[in-house]
């Protein structure tokens, strides 16, 4: 957490990853060394930073922020990004772009050659919308799922009371052409492809950390 610096406005992300870089924060906090303002992308990601004892904040009173920290799912050589597997990909890249630096941390497993050759791409659709944008990337890429809801029955709801589609598009050669010619399409609100938007990422291996900056 040493990219955090006191005052910062800090963006949070969602997952796991980030579950535990808030706690990190809390104790950083805790200290009274270290004063921040976080601006979850999540509930979960909220109700864990009220538990570590952070200071809450939001776009409206702080429109630019100073660091976004987030984790991903796929991360390519050029730092291009999938995600969306924790639901939250239309608040986490809104807090990427309003961010002047957007960090990401993974461990090794996530580097990938190419984006969409370990995973599906994620898109949050209006649920009005739903079936059509379906038949229309299935047209497009051969296959897309609604994600279903966990301790729920039928789809996954985002928190902005969405679904959520994942597209199997397999590795794209092209991903910033794929994410446009999603978002053309419309009832799509976000796609979980984040190009050209990290500034550095730092991967997880068992003999240490390595940093990844975008040149």
């Amino acid at each position: 957490m040493e990219a955090v610096k006191s005052g910062d406005v800090v963006g949070l992300g969602s997952g796991r990853t980030v579950v535990h870089a808030v706690a990190e924060l809390g104790r950083k906090a805790r200290t009274g060394k270290t004063r921040i303002s976080c601006i979850p992308s999540s509930y979960q990601v909220l109700i864990e930073a009220l538990k570590a004892g952070l200071k809450i904040s939001s776009l409206y009173e702080h429109p630019e922020i100073d660091i976004t920290l987030d984790g991903a799912d796929e991360v390519d050589a050029r730092l291009n990004l999938t995600k969306g597997g924790g639901g939250a990909l239309a608040r986490e890249k809104i807090l990427a772009v309003a961010s002047k630096r957007y960090t990401i941390m993974v461990d090794g497993r996530k580097l990938v050659d190419k984006l969409g050759s370990s995973r599906p791409i994620p898109v949050e659709v209006l649920p009005f919308a739903a079936p059509a944008v379906k038949r229309r990337l299935e047209r497009i890429f051969g296959r897309a799922e609604f994600r279903e809801g966990s301790g729920k029955l039928g789809p996954t709801v985002t928190d902005n009371g969405n679904f959520l589609l994942d597209v199997h598009t397999g590795p794209l050669d092209n991903p910033w052409e794929v994410e446009r010619r999603i978002k053309s399409i419309p009832g799509v609100v976000e796609v979980g492809l984040f190009v050209e938007m990290a500034h550095e990422v730092y991967v997880g291996f068992k003999d240490g950390v390595k940093r990844l900056s975008r040149s």
